[in-house]
Formats: C-alpha cells, structure tokens, sequence
C-alpha cells in the first residue's frame, strides 16, 4: 500500500511538470488570403506545445485522468489506434512518465511518424494501409479484450477527456485571447478539438457560429481528418453542436498551404492548411466577423508533400 501510494505521488509530480508545457498556445492573424478588411481570421499555433501538435491536449488529459483514477500506471502499457500525432503524444507523456506505449498505426503513416514514435520507444503494430485508423480500433479493441491485465485501452475516439480537454483548454484559451469571436472552425478526425471548443465557446457566446470541417471524399490527403459518411463515427461526436458543415477538397487545402508560405514562409501541415481554407470559405459569406480556428501541426512531419508542393 505504501510503495503503491509512493508511485502515484511520483506520477503526480511528473504530471504537474507535464502538465506545464501543454496548452496556452499562441494565436496568430492570417493575412492577405482574403479581401474583405471587416472579416478577420485568427488561428491557434498548437505545434508549439509538448510533442508538436494539437493532440497534446486530449493525450494528457485522457493519460491524467487514467493516472488520477488508478487504471494507468507503470505496471500497464497504453494502447491506442491512431494516424500519427496523438501516438507521438503519448509516446512522448508516457516516456516522461515512465509509461509503456503500444500503438496501432496504419502502414501507410508517413516516415516521419514512424522514426518519431521508434525514437520515442513506443512500440507500433502496423495495420493495414486500407483500413485506415478505423482498422486499427477494431484491432486495439481485440487485443485489449484478449489482454485486459496487460493494457490501458485509451480510446481516444470513445473518451470524453479527449474533447475535454478543449472544453477546458483550448476554448477558454480563445475565449482570452479573441474574446469578440464570431465563428469558430475546425476540421474533424477524433472530432475531440471540434466539439470541447465549440461546445464551451457557445456557453460563452450562444450568437457564435461553430462550423464543423471534413474532407469532400472518402479518399483524402488530409490526415487525421474524418469524412463521416463513409467512415466510423466516434462516439464522442455531438452533431448538434455544429451550426453547419463545410467539405473541404484536399487540393484547395494544398493551394492554401502553398498561399501561406508564399506570403509569410510559414510552412504547415495540410489539415491545418485545411482549416484555413474553411475560414476563408466563412469569410466570403459573411459582411463582418472575427474567425477563430486551430493549427492542429507544422509541415514538420509532411517533408514528402511539402517538396512536391513548394
């Protein structure tokens, strides 16, 4: 009893020194991509924070959670599916804390993804590079079943402290820094960023429109992006928390990334090119406004698109 009370005070300590390097993230004016001078568009830089990427936020707070609970511990090994940035989270947290990572990764994940996740030392266990990341649930859901006493299944599409993290994080950020916020736009994979923000922007502010983002086709070059139709819904989706939904083509996701570098050298990621594009969809449609959305990486980790496209 003692040793096990002498570990989760060690974890807490390690979590609260985490815990510090996750969230408060900057945010940015995107410049010169539209005309009109009473729309402005502002857009949270979430790579600046632990490990990257905007996945930062649900992987802690699902880890913590756990930890705070007693269902995550040295003597467990996380397991969750994912496409790339949310592992790199994990395996970045976990080797902070001393935590075993095993993630399930389509085969299809860029290199960059892969060497991270290798030099972090979690271990992958490839999926096929068809099924996508809705394979590799299937896949982390069976071995957790075979397993039980092995693993800490954290599910990130199924648990509510992923879009928690935003509910208490992300939105309030923005409520902060652009409290005049009209719209608010992002694109959905876990849909975790969407619906937390969202869903506590319109308790701050009913009048905000929230604008939910996805891919045209089921076949896309947005990674981490869901297209809902064709793919398994998370269960920690809301559909009435967006006001609307825009498609958004991976090519003009592509020009926008392209657009961006060529006016201030700044080089991101194509889902964060992608909710770009969303808000400048929203700024042509309305007189007025401020748009408030999300980075979610850089182009760090995109080297092979990024050098076909600049």
């Amino acid at each position: 009893m003692v040793s096990e009370i002498k570990i989760n005070n060690v974890l807490n300590k390690k979590l609260k020194s985490i815990q510090s390097q996750i969230g408060n993230t900057p945010i940015i004016p995107i410049l010169n991509l539209h005309r009109n001078p009473k729309v402005k568009i502002y857009a949270k830089e979430e790579w600046k924070q632990l490990s990257g990427s905007v996945k930062a936020r649900a992987a802690f707070n699902i880890m913590k959670q756990a930890i705070l609970k007693g269902d995550l511990d040295e003597n467990k090994i996380l397991l969750d599916a994912t496409s790339g940035n949310t592992g790199i989270a994990y395996a970045t947290i976990g080797k902070a804390l001393g935590i075993r990572v095993s993630l399930l990764l389509p085969e299809n994940a860029s290199k960059e993804r892969k060497e991270i996740l290798t030099s972090l030392g979690a271990e992958i266990i490839f999926t096929s590079p068809f099924g996508g990341t809705d394979e590799a649930q299937e896949e982390a859901a069976h071995l957790v079943q075979k397993f039980p006493e092995k693993y800490f299944y954290a599910s990130q599409y199924t648990n509510d402290n992923n879009w928690k993290a935003h509910y208490y994080g992300t939105a309030n950020e923005i409520i902060s820094q652009v409290p005049d916020i009209t719209h608010f736009t992002a694109g959905l994979g876990t849909t975790g960023t969407f619906i937390g923000t969202a869903r506590r922007l319109k308790e701050f502010n009913p009048k905000i429109q929230a604008v939910s983002l996805q891919p045209d086709l089921a076949l896309h070059g947005l990674e981490g992006w869901k297209h809902l139709q064709t793919a398994i819904v998370p269960k920690i989706y809301d559909p009435t928390v967006a006001d609307r939904n825009i498609e958004i083509s991976t090519e003009s996701a592509y020009e926008v990334l392209k657009n961006i570098y060529r006016q201030s050298g700044l080089l991101l990621s194509p889902s964060s090119a992608a909710n770009i594009k969303g808000a400048l969809l929203i700024a042509d449609e309305i007189e007025e406004g401020i748009i408030v959305t999300v980075l979610p990486d850089n182009a760090d980790k995109y080297s092979e698109i990024i050098k076909k496209l600049i």
